[in-house]
């Protein structure tokens, strides 16, 4: 319902109701203006644009922590998307009065203060989140941040960094004995740090020759205490291990049992390892080793000895327990061969199987 008024002095009063009967007016000098107001609020409302002016008074910093109350997160989660909240620049800005300028202001601020490429791409997707849920509950008509750039970063095949065997044994025997299961899980069933920690005797099948991962080990929502949970994304898997692993795990079992409770490796007071203490006996063992890889690299150890042995993406995936083979090709699409190195493979088979090798090739054409 809208209708327009002349006003005694002479100005025109345009006025509406919203779908919440709710009244909104504004007033101008012409009719022809007031008219134009309504037609565009009508047009808005016909295409589902239509946002209440009243509703984008509220601050992003507030709109952001009444979405944030409401979702469903994991500790790391609402630790990282409140850094990226509290990092804003515009946290007092009023959600209508919002820009793309002040978003690409605050993207320049976090590269001038040092911030990783992919760190300020996590923190965008944040913020891009609050934006859109904005945008769906009508506060706003549309998400300032679309066309943003931001930082490019570095190709997957020039950032990550996968240690040779050489590396990777020379850690293991740095390492003190107690310590090794949680490296060699990393490294030869590609478990994440949260995830090795977390491994319980029960857990290792040595007659079906599996693994269980089925919990992780992280800090508190707070950043302090510890949390036994399930593996991010919903990441439980079954890891079919190798000879070698269980073989390890066996005999660390026999020089040192099971911990309290049941842990295959368990914190010197007791009880689940936390993060900050086995990231200390990594940093211990590769000062040792004279080797300087971060931890998360055996993990891309693992995944790039599936790939060279011949395990497509599905595989790979399952085995470290991303939620999508997307995922997997995003991280390691680089290491699968390329229809090159096929085609390659293929006619050196071909040139093999009839020439019988280089030298025969040379005699069949006649060369002495």
């Amino acid at each position: 319902m809208s209708s327009i008024a002349k006003r005694p002095d002479g100005r025109y009063r345009a006025r509406y109701r919203d779908e919440a009967n709710r009244e909104h007016a504004r007033h101008f000098a012409r009719k022809a203006d007031a008219q134009r107001w309504l037609d565009e609020v009508t047009a808005s409302v016909v295409t589902g644009m239509y946002v209440d002016p009243k509703a984008g008074r509220v601050t992003f910093d507030s709109f952001a922590r009444e979405w944030a109350a409401r979702q469903v997160w994991e500790a790391s989660t609402r630790r990282a998307a409140r850094l990226a909240m509290n990092g804003v620049t515009f946290g007092p800005t009023p959600m209508a009065q919002l820009r793309a300028s002040h978003v690409e202001a605050w993207v320049k601020k976090m590269s001038t203060d040092g911030l990783a490429p992919t760190t300020i791409a996590s923190r965008m997707n944040t913020v891009r989140a609050v934006l859109k849920a904005a945008v769906r509950d009508r506060v706003i008509a549309s998400d300032p941040s679309q066309g943003v750039s931001l930082p490019r970063r570095r190709r997957a095949e020039h950032s990550m960094t996968i240690p040779s065997a050489q590396q990777v044994a020379a850690i293991l025997d740095a390492a003190e004995e107690y310590h090794r299961p949680l490296w060699a899980l990393a490294a030869f069933a590609g478990l994440r740090l949260g995830e090795a920690s977390a491994v319980q005797v029960g857990d290792v099948d040595f007659l079906r020759k599996r693994i269980l991962v089925q919990r992780q080990v992280q800090r508190g929502a707070r950043g302090t205490g510890l949390e036994v949970r399930p593996p991010k994304y919903g990441s439980e898997r079954v890891v079919y291990a190798a000879d070698g692993l269980l073989e390890l795990l066996a005999r660390h079992l026999e020089v040192f049992g099971a911990g309290t409770g049941g842990w295959l490796v368990m914190a010197p007071s007791g009880g689940p390892l936390p993060p900050s203490t086995a990231n200390g006996w990594w940093t211990a063992a590769c000062d040792a080793a004279g080797v300087r890889v971060n931890l998360h690299s055996l993990r891309h150890f693992f995944a790039s000895g599936l790939i060279a042995a011949g395990c497509d993406v599905v595989t790979v995936q399952r085995a470290l327990g991303h939620s999508s083979a997307t995922t997997t090709l995003s991280v390691y699409a680089h290491l699968w061969p390329s229809a090159e190195d096929r085609t390659r493979a293929a006619a050196a088979g071909l040139v093999a199987d009839v020439l019988g090798g280089p030298a025969d090739g040379l005699r069949t054409s006649g060369v002495s």
